[in-house]
């Protein structure tokens, strides 16, 4: 591997790597990039040129959006020939859904982007926005022998873990190891060393060029069943005219309570042409609507199996679909297929499929 000669683009959005504590009322708020750069010297170790690109105002990531997503996909594309990777500082909230979004937005994508930041500021003492920081810039400096980045995907880095972004849900709100990847392995580990695991990279055509794409449709909604749920609060939703794509939070492998109305009322949204995905509302596992009748009535209903995806990746992946195509068949087709790596399709899942 080497990174002498390359050059990659750190690209400061914003997040609590690199906020300060207000004086006067203690709360953490948005700090110049000046600050993050002052508090960590060891950068200047780094073998490779490091260039910054500011957010003229730093952006909490509670308040990102499509537009941010868009802005991104613009500064990659235009830099794209000049770097070998890129290094994206976010915050933790909704970084999850950037990388997933980012991963479907930059089609065929053969360098890295490595989204990181921190659970404490940078300047704190035990902070650990050092150690993601600088370890992301490391390898997403880093080429084999013919040129080519050894991550060329869409990744989360934190807490010694290279995590593919579409795969990967914020589980700690507390705790430096804030990600994981529950239903797909990590891509890397980073402790003394680096130990990739190279079998579950994406590997590209590295022939073809990356197709950036900027436009996402934000009309999705994302829904939990629970016990007690009631008829007229769905329909108000459902009923929406606007509505593209429902992302369904199911019970366990894929289930739904047995309410008629229930039923009907996805039945009626699907046939007018919204994506109603299935995804469980537990952390690992997978959806299986054909193992029990109260997962089969969902899909007798027109409901489309969300496999392993997280919500994060569905409701993107919708976003995303609904924006490039007009074909609601094309869309629902490719909900069911991974093009990013996002879903992991299994003997098991094509035996349900032909169900």
């Amino acid at each position: 591997m080497s990174q002498k000669e390359n050059k990659v683009l750190l690209i400061y959005t914003g997040g609590t790597i690199g906020m300060g504590r207000n004086p006067f009322t203690g709360a953490l708020e948005p700090l110049d990039f000046n600050h993050l750069r002052d508090n960590v010297p060891e950068m200047k170790y780094i073998k490779a040129t490091i260039d910054i690109y500011q957010f003229e105002q730093p952006i909490d990531s509670s308040d990102i959006d499509p537009t941010t997503w868009a802005r991104l996909v613009k500064i990659i594309n235009e830099n794209y020939q000049t770097y070998a990777g890129f290094v994206i500082l976010h915050g933790t909230d909704t970084m999850a859904y950037t990388a997933s979004a980012l991963s479907f937005m930059l089609e065929n994508l053969t360098k890295p982007v490595i989204l990181t930041g921190s659970q404490l500021p940078i300047g704190q003492l035990r902070t650990d926005g050092k150690e993601n920081l600088v370890t992301s810039i490391e390898l997403a400096s880093l080429t084999d022998d013919r040129g080519r980045a050894l991550i060329p995907e869409v990744c989360i880095y934190f807490s010694g873990k290279v995590l593919r972004g579409n795969r990967a849900t914020k589980q700690n709100a507390d705790e430096f190891n804030a990600f994981d990847t529950f239903n797909y392995p990590h891509l890397c580990e980073a402790g003394v060393n680096f130990t990739f695991h190279s079998h579950h990279i994406l590997t590209p055509d590295f022939s073809k060029p990356m197709t950036p794409h900027f436009d996402l449709n934000p009309n999705i909604m994302v829904f939990s069943l629970f016990p007690g749920i009631q008829e007229n609060v769905v329909r108000q939703l459902i009923d929406a005219p606007e509505l593209k794509g429902i992302v369904l939070r199911s019970y366990g492998s894929g289930n739904a309570p047995q309410q008629p109305w229930l039923i009907r009322l996805l039945r009626e949204a699907t046939k007018r042409g919204v994506s109603v995905v299935n995804i469980s509302q537990c952390i690992s596992g997978r959806v299986e609507m054909g193992r029990y009748n109260t997962g089969y009535q969902l899909k007798d209903a027109g409901v489309i199996s969300g496999y392993d995806s997280t919500v994060e990746a569905a409701t993107t992946k919708l976003m995303y679909l609904y924006a490039k195509y007009d074909d609601i068949n094309m869309i629902r087709k490719l909900m069911n297929e991974s093009i990013a790596g996002e879903i992991s399709k299994t003997v098991e899942y094509l035996s349900e499929d032909l169900q």
